[in-house]
């Protein structure tokens, strides 16, 4: 498969303004992930942005910037764009949709991704960990994967919700917002409208799933932490400084 790791990115966040070009041991924060990114070897690596401010700072870095739409509703709609805009002659038949806001991301977690499309049956692929914190279990920010076992670290997805399920003994893993995408389900899912359980969880996963598309989940080892907020942020800059700024 030829991949391509794509990275949308905006301005606007009501948390934490201007994000994106956040400050991170002396890089932005968009920048760390495209170097993350870079660091997996999964496949090329571009930007997807409506800011000419995050384009002009990732190219300076040495990153591919394509710049989209400012009125795009979600992530999906945004890398779309941008892949029809970068690779008009369809030559990638794979696609990652890496956030822009998780800029220490283990470069395995983000190849991992890849995994479950080397096999027939899978339309999109995303990544889960086991949960081990207990306050995690019943915390309706943590995302939750019910799936059936299909190898021993992959799950069919059936159903992804805030709730703690499913009931009884067993494992609970932790849903990780990554997603590759073969092509032509990346073109399928941007034309889905909103679904009635994507709208009642506020989880967009479940589009695909309502529409029939096959989810499979990677188990990786680490759930790496998103910046949504100044703590966030300044949890990331304390973990990057503690590995002195290395990129891997």
């Amino acid at each position: 498969m030829k991949t391509i790791i794509l990275i949308p990115a905006r301005m606007e966040s009501t948390r934490l303004p201007g994000k994106p070009l956040a400050d991170i041991c002396g890089i932005a924060m968009i920048v760390r992930v495209a170097m993350r990114a870079a660091d997996s070897r999964a496949g090329d690596v571009a930007v997807a942005t409506d800011s000419e401010d995050i384009a002009r700072t990732v190219r300076d870095a040495g990153f591919e910037a394509v710049m989209t739409r400012s009125d795009h509703q979600t992530g999906s709609d945004r890398i779309f764009e941008a892949l029809e805009k970068i690779d008009p002659q369809k030559t990638y038949d794979t696609v990652i949709n890496l956030q822009g806001d998780l800029p220490a991301i283990d470069p395995h977690s983000i190849k991992s991704a890849l995994l479950p499309l080397d096999v027939p049956g899978a339309d999109i692929a995303t990544l889960g960990v086991e949960i081990s914190d207990d306050e995690e279990r019943t915390n309706p920010n943590v995302v939750k994967i019910v799936g059936s076992p299909i190898g021993k670290n992959r799950l069919k997805a059936l159903y992804f919700t805030r709730a703690t399920a499913p009931w009884g003994d067993g494992p609970l893993y932790h849903h990780v917002g990554l997603y590759a995408y073969r092509r032509e389900a990346l073109a399928r899912f941007v034309k889905l409208s909103p679904s009635v359980l994507e709208k009642r969880e506020k989880l967009e996963q479940l589009r695909a799933l309502e529409a029939g598309m096959s989810v499979h989940a990677e188990i990786v080892d680490s759930v790496p932490v998103p910046v949504d907020t100044p703590a966030d942020l300044e949890k990331a800059r304390q973990i990057l400084a503690a590995n002195k700024g290395n990129r891997t």
